[in-house]
């Protein structure tokens, strides 16, 4: 049986550096996880080093701002790596003339850029941050536009590889799941944020500036995400804590047990996928 934790503080003899998800961990979009705010605060108490790790499409002051917004405060965590942050040194490598698919909220991204916004017809580049109204879209109503850039050999460059998330008691597709597309289409596409070795790389670099030389084998990651926080963690060489209570939630769940989740149907769930978690929680805390 995977070793469950009841508390995250049983992780502190240890580790020294936790590498935390956002969404699905601190919090679902709409409301913050209390518990698991208070669990990470916890742990800076106790001397460990929390950099937050985030799919997020935006540039670090604006995730800042959307934790302050439900009220998760930054003495939870001591950095924020963003895969937002880190396209951007995608999109400097990039041909300059730049198609932007997302909401008009991510266009910061673009801010002091040497690029040029462009429509369609004109692209060198696509540079997408998620849905142009994820309320009512699905990847496939852009077949017809990405058929076209694929004929023309554009590179797409993803800002954020989750495939879908929660946002309330609703699964909300993300740009992750337009670039699979993309790709299975034949088209060539960039990302940099998890599971991709740039995240981590960046969250140790920092945890290093903060506490000296780290060993590894003392780094923890948390998430809930299987193709993105979970493969991400374990292919990078890091331990791993699965939060149960997420995207894969129905994959294990039963009105029959305590607390919602069926160990057995847990367990086969992670062997079907081919991995296999340190630890499992059901929410952080």
């Amino acid at each position: 049986m995977l070793k469950k934790l009841d508390n995250l503080d049983g992780l502190y003899d240890n580790y020294d550096v936790i590498l935390s998800d956002v969404w699905g961990v601190l919090h679902n979009g709409v409301s913050a996880y209390k518990n698991a705010y208070e669990a990470l605060k916890s742990a800076r108490e106790a001397g460990k080093t929390v950099v937050l790790i985030t799919n997020s499409p935006r540039r670090k002051q604006g995730v800042v701002s959307q934790l302050d917004m439900l009220g998760i405060k930054s003495d939870c965590y001591n950095d924020i790596v963003t895969s937002g942050e880190l396209t951007r040194n995608l999109i400097k490598q990039a041909p300059k003339k730049v198609f932007f698919l997302g909401p008009d909220r991510d266009l910061q991204l673009l801010d002091g850029l040497d690029v040029e916004r462009v429509d369609q017809d004109q692209a060198q580049s696509i540079v997408c941050t998620g849905f142009f109204d994820d309320e009512v879209e699905k990847p496939e109503d852009y077949t017809e536009m990405l058929q076209s850039f694929v004929s023309r050999g554009i590179p797409f460059i993803c800002a954020n590889p989750d495939l879908i998330v929660e946002r309330g008691e609703r699964m909300i597709p993300c740009a992750g799941a337009i670039a699979a597309l993309y790709k299975q289409m034949g088209g060539e596409v960039f990302v940099a944020g998890k599971p991709h070795k740039p995240m981590y790389k960046a969250a140790l670099e920092i945890a290093q500036k903060t506490r000296g030389e780290i060993d590894p084998s003392r780094v923890i990651a948390i998430g809930d995400g299987m193709p993105t926080d979970v493969r991400g963690a374990l292919n990078y060489g890091l331990d791993l804590l699965f939060v149960a209570h997420g995207i894969h939630i129905n994959q294990y769940k039963s009105d029959d047990v305590p607390g919602g989740i069926d160990d057995f149907k847990l367990s086969g769930f992670l062997a079907k996928e081919g991995v296999r978690p340190n630890y499992w929680m059901e929410w952080v805390k």
